[in-house]
């Protein structure tokens, strides 16, 4: 049976449609259907329920070493309470997952991971444990929410006591929300600036959760705008876009990647990928004629010739045009290029752009 979040019953009482995703029972959309659920985020504040995500806490004299062993980053460049995006190498130097570290103190961390890899990821750390340290999945001890928009910072400024526009980009805080402590981070995946909020307390999670819905400027969202979104901006999907036949460097991920930190699981194997150079390579491109959206899975053709396949695609809801992401080999990724998506049995142009498609996000960097 699919699990429940704090927050579904509202969901159901939104008129949401519901759907089983990563073995939680989630809104995909509400009422308002997907387009206008994400020009809203866009344009104003939208609460997203990601209460499916996992968080697994390491602490423990040895902690920093430990992360920056089992992640792709450079942990020991954390300031605490900041956050750093990093990724979960395999010795071959594919990715177990992707994930945001936060460094709550000296020797703890709470690293968040997506949905469908709890399991496996807390499996994983737990099979290369090594030094003085505690780890534990604490996925169930949390609920959270992400508020997303241009108009985040103001509405989320009336209901909590720190001074908000201090927070720089991926940063964290506890902060008093509705006179209770929580831990608030300035983090998203819309490219609008924006906040997440981890409650202990569920019972307080969803006061919050009601209290935000009572502003003009905010609406419920669900998971299909939150994948539109972050399609604009260009950022993978795990599952999609990168998984364990994937390298970060083939998926545009380096920045990610520091290979001068003294040792790292799959630390050889990436070495060796970037000296001999990736075979193929994510691009990112927009279809010619508006109306053909490629979808996941679809071939990539070049002169005929097939060099590769799409791994997202949508309409855009802000371009209104048809956008995707793909690998293709590396002979063929120059921005400009010209190649074809075969949807549904028809050849359609599309050129190689450079991300992210949607330019105007309002993300403090």
């Amino acid at each position: 049976m699919p699990k429940k979040t704090p927050f579904f019953e509202f969901h159901k009482n939104l008129g949401a449609k519901i759907v089983d995703f990563a073995g939680f029972e989630m809104p995909i959309q509400y009422p308002d259907g997907i387009v206008k659920e994400h020009i809203w985020v866009r344009e104003k504040a939208g609460m997203f329920d990601v209460s499916h995500m996992g968080e697994i806490e390491i602490k423990g004299k040895d902690a920093l070493n430990f992360v920056n062993y089992i992640t792709s980053n450079d942990a020991s460049r954390l300031e605490v309470m900041q956050v750093q995006y990093s990724a979960f190498p395999t010795e071959e130097g594919t990715i177990v997952d992707d994930l945001l570290v936060y460094r709550l103190d000296e020797n703890h961390f709470l690293l968040v991971v997506n949905a469908a890899n709890i399991e496996k990821d807390y499996q994983w750390i737990l099979s290369h444990k090594k030094g003085d340290v505690e780890i534990k999945n604490r996925s169930d001890d949390y609920a959270e929410i992400a508020f997303q928009g241009p108009l985040s910072e103001k509405v989320l400024q009336r209901i909590t006591k720190e001074n908000l526009s201090e927070l720089p980009y991926y940063y964290a805080m506890y902060a008093t929300v509705l006179g209770k402590k929580v831990l608030l981070s300035r983090t998203g995946y819309t490219g609008e600036d924006g906040f997440e909020l981890y409650f202990e307390d569920f019972e307080h999670g969803k006061k919050v959760f009601l209290k935000l819905l009572e502003f003009d400027e905010v609406k419920p969202i669900g998971l299909g705008a939150r994948d539109t979104l972050r399609l604009e901006m260009g950022y993978c999907l795990y599952g999609n876009d990168i998984d364990e036949t994937t390298n970060m460097i083939e998926a545009g991920l380096s920045w990610i990647l520091k290979l001068d930190k003294e040792d790292f699981i799959g630390k050889k194997a990436l070495l060796k990928i970037k000296e001999e150079g990736p075979a193929r390579r994510r691009v990112a491109f927009i279809t010619e004629r508006r109306a053909a959206i490629p979808r996941h899975g679809q071939k990539i053709f070049k002169d005929g010739e097939e060099v590769g396949h799409v791994t997202s695609g949508t309409m855009s809801p802000s371009l209104q045009q048809g956008i995707g992401m793909g690998y293709v080999r590396r002979h063929h990724t120059r921005r400009g290029t010209e190649i074809e998506i075969d949807i549904r049995g028809r050849k359609e142009k599309a050129t190689i752009v450079k991300l992210p498609f949607y330019k105007n996000g309002t993300v403090k960097r």
